[in-house]
């Protein structure tokens, strides 16, 4: 064969498809050596042509799926509620990358994307309509890898201050120590706590939380130990206690550092020897519990002003766990919001599709004194206002636009991007003592650029200028 006759020869998988079955057309191979799947319909919504790959992703032959719905075929989530196809046919406007699943035929659930088009015959009129769809197994198999890289339990963060807690958090849960659990209010120290106790060998066993700041002292005590009928007035019968209901399990004691002196000295009892007494009890009682307290108080200084006792502080300070507050790992913010919408959509049945980039930006500029709490509480609210679509700036609350001088009504993305600037701006030039080298040094960026920011943003600030030698 000479040289001439070899470059006119078709390549690659055409030529392979051409030569395996002489009668395709050129569209026919090129819809045979695709990885998508590909499928055509006629008006009575059967199926007219049915490529390889669609063959391979669903297990379906062509032969058997030729000529049967395609609802019958596919058993697919979009089938029941709103067909991308349909869709396309009613509308004449094509859908790109819509996400669903199907049923394959060895009931296996397929992640899938779609994408469909109108078919129209020779004079212009709808014919039918053609779907292409993609199997995201793959992908969504390594969604999930990486997801568990950033996620512990129901505890999920990018952040590395949080990746650090996440390295130890195993072995301390492995560990039957006492565990004290410090952040500030709505951190999430008892998602942390429960994190700890559903990774422990005592997982099977109950998790039971206390909130001792939330209970008078003269009822906590009857609550932590129980008590015998007869005990006081009122106590007509035997009550168990909440060390008698963790049997086996796990005891979460949140907000520790507010319980009495005297409430200490039993707690501590229960900590060194594991042992206790109802109240009117002659007994003591075997604690087979894990306890892990919380507080957002640092105890060390309680105990230096003797408002907690030194030997107990020691006993819960076994392992310790600084949870960080959510302005020290603001990367967390767009992760935890799309889990409060995933988790609001599941609870209430609606399909709020995330949050637009402007209300992102906004909530990202806030410090959020009441942490992932607080966050929590916007995103409830912004979706009950937002019906079904994406969360924009006019579903959150006035007070938050407002903050730091940023303007409720017409705010736009630029806005708040300068916002944004002006607040790292100025927070690093706070921190470097208002010196603008150090301050620069700390954002990144080079002093005259700092410069340039400060006087673009119309910002003031007294003390030394970065050229004063102290």
């Amino acid at each position: 064969m000479s040289k001439q006759a070899k470059r006119r020869r078709p390549s690659g998988t055409l030529r392979k498809a051409e030569s395996k079955n002489p009668a395709l057309s050129p569209t026919e191979a090129i819809l045979e050596s695709i990885s998508d799947g590909v499928f055509t319909v006629d008006g009575d919504w059967r199926i007219t042509s049915f490529n390889r790959a669609a063959e391979e992703i669903t297990g379906v032959k062509r032969g058997e799926a030729q000529g049967r719905l395609c609802s019958d075929v596919f058993r697919s989530s979009m089938c029941e509620a709103d067909c991308a196809l349909r869709r396309t046919v009613k509308t004449g406007r094509p859908v790109i990358g819509r996400t669903g699943f199907i049923i394959d035929s060895a009931g296996k659930r397929i992640p899938i994307s779609v994408s469909t088009a109108v078919l129209r015959d020779a004079e212009g009129r709808v014919a039918g309509g053609a779907e292409t769809f993609r199997d995201l197994s793959e992908v969504e198999a390594l969604r999930r890898e990486l997801e568990g890289k950033f996620r512990l339990g129901d505890m999920a963060s990018h952040s590395p201050l949080m990746q650090r807690i996440f390295e130890v958090l195993p072995a301390v849960a492995a560990s039957p120590s006492t565990v004290l659990i410090l952040g500030e209010t709505g951190t999430g120290k008892e998602v942390a706590a429960r994190t700890i106790h559903e990774l422990s060998p005592r997982r099977r066993g109950p998790f039971v939380a206390v909130n001792c700041g939330a209970i008078p002292d003269t009822l906590l005590e009857s609550e932590l130990f129980g008590y015998k009928a007869g005990a006081f007035t009122g106590a007509d019968k035997d009550k168990p206690g909440r060390l008698a209901l963790a049997e086996g399990g796990t005891l979460f004691l949140d907000e520790i550092s507010e319980i009495s002196p005297a409430l200490q000295v039993r707690l501590l009892r229960v900590l060194q020897e594991r042992t206790y007494e109802p109240l009117g009890a002659v007994r003591s009682r075997t604690a087979n519990i894990r306890v892990l307290a919380a507080s957002n108080r640092d105890p060390t200084a309680l105990v230096k002003d003797g408002k907690f006792r030194e030997d107990l502080f020691y006993r819960i300070n076994v392992l310790r766990i600084e949870l960080p507050p959510l302005r020290r790992r603001k990367e967390d913010i767009p992760l935890l919001v799309s889990q409060f919408i995933e988790r609001f959509n599941r609870l209430q049945g609606k399909t709020v599709k995330g949050i637009d980039g402007e209300a992102l930006s906004l909530l990202m500029a806030r410090d959020w004194p009441g942490n992932i709490r607080e966050l929590e509480n916007v995103i409830e609210r912004a979706f009950v206002l937002c019906g079904n679509g994406p969360i924009g700036l006019a579903h959150l609350p006035d007070d938050l636009a407002a903050a730091g001088g940023r303007p409720t009504d017409g705010a736009d993305i630029r806005t708040v991007r300068n916002a944004m600037t002006a607040d790292a701006v100025r927070s690093a030039i706070f921190k470097a003592g208002g010196n603008r080298v150090a301050a620069a040094r700390a954002l990144g960026i080079h002093k005259t650029t700092l410069f340039r920011l400060i006087k673009r943003l119309g910002l003031s600030f007294p003390g030394p200028d970065g050229r004063t030698r102290r």
